[in-house]
């Protein structure tokens, strides 16, 4: 008898020994010749060698089952363990999965666009209303490299800009009185990344996420680093943040051009790259409208009812042409 020890890399120990142990248990029942033990991140084996031989081969395909599709549940345990069968192909167009185990994909066309230039160009601008997706859909490719170690990191930034609230009236350090704008990008990781594996990964800084004066002096090398909230940046912070692109790093900027909380003396920075670097080889951009909204119905509308307000005629000229339409979406 020998006994041998394998180590949860990539997989969360949670998602893969299931609730209560359930799957720990499923794994003691379907190899009655070993005694298996799981604590923590490590799974102790003993039992005979060409047994154990066996269970590393299923061991090695339940975790990547896990990290792929961020759950594992019996039948998957069943289909690789008894049947030997590799686990469900991913559906045409998944980015990535959720916790829950349900495929994220572009939901839009011009969220596909993003997807296909973000293969083709080191650094892409998507802007967009409230809810197009454009974060959403770039936090889920950063993941995806991520998990396909194309890239060692993911950095992600916002600039702590004030919409009406003041920093100093906040409760707590700095750390504090920063977090809530970072909130958004914490919300977004959540739901692509079991908990305790994303506690892993800021606690060791895979994952970093920071406001954008943090970028200072850096130089970002294999990563995917994505700006949001771009519209809120001066033309010095966001030419001081795209050219901290260091070796086999993609960027990613979004903004809402529509939410610039900057004061009025101030000049977006977001505005002034989309013309400045308009026509630079590999780099691309996607420009998102209210058609591309994936929140609830009532945010396409208010959009668009906004944007009937900024421009009386043009809401008028599309009621008359019987082009009005509205959008429905989940």
């Amino acid at each position: 008898m020998i006994e041998k020890h394998f180590v949860l890399e990539e997989a969360d120990p949670v998602v893969f020994y299931g609730v209560g142990n359930a799957n720990l248990r499923m794994l003691r029942a379907l190899c009655p010749k070993l005694r298996i033990i799981g604590r923590d991140n490590v799974i102790k084996v003993m039992g005979d060698e060409e047994e154990i031989a066996d269970f590393e081969d299923a061991f090695r395909a339940l975790e990547a089952h896990c990290v792929r599709f961020n759950t594992l549940g019996e039948e998957d345990i069943l289909g690789i363990v008894r049947h030997r069968r590799p686990a469900t192909q991913a559906s045409e167009g998944v980015i990535v999965y959720s916790t829950g185990g349900k495929p994220i994909s572009a939901r839009s066309e011009n969220q596909r666009k993003l997807v296909e230039y973000y293969r083709d160009n080191d650094l892409l601008f998507a802007v967009g209303p409230a809810g197009s997706g454009k974060t959403y859909t770039a936090i889920a490719l950063a993941v995806r490299a991520l998990k396909n170690r194309e890239v060692r990191k993911i950095i992600l930034s916002r600039p702590a800009v004030e919409a009406g609230e003041k920093l100093g009236f906040l409760p707590g350090d700095m750390k504090d009185k920063i977090d809530p704008y970072l909130q958004p990008l914490y919300d977004a990781l959540e739901e692509m990344i079991p908990p305790a594996k994303l506690q892993e990964y800021l606690s060791t800084n895979v994952i970093q996420i920071a406001p954008l004066a943090f970028m200072r002096g850096r130089t970002l090398n294999d990563a995917v680093v994505i700006l949001d909230e771009a519209q809120n940046t001066t033309t010095a912070q966001i030419k001081m943040f795209l050219t901290r692109m260091g070796k086999d790093t993609k960027m990613i900027v979004t903004g809402d051009m529509t939410q610039i909380d900057l004061p009025a003396s101030q000049k977006s920075g977001l505005i002034e790259a989309l013309r400045i670097l308009r026509d630079i080889p590999g780099i691309a951009f996607v420009e998102m409208d209210k058609r591309d909204i994936v929140r609830h119905k009532l945010v396409t509308r208010i959009v668009a009812a906004y944007e009937r307000a900024a421009h009386p005629e043009l809401g008028k000229s599309r009621e008359e042409n019987g082009k009005e339409t509205t959008i429905e979406t989940i």
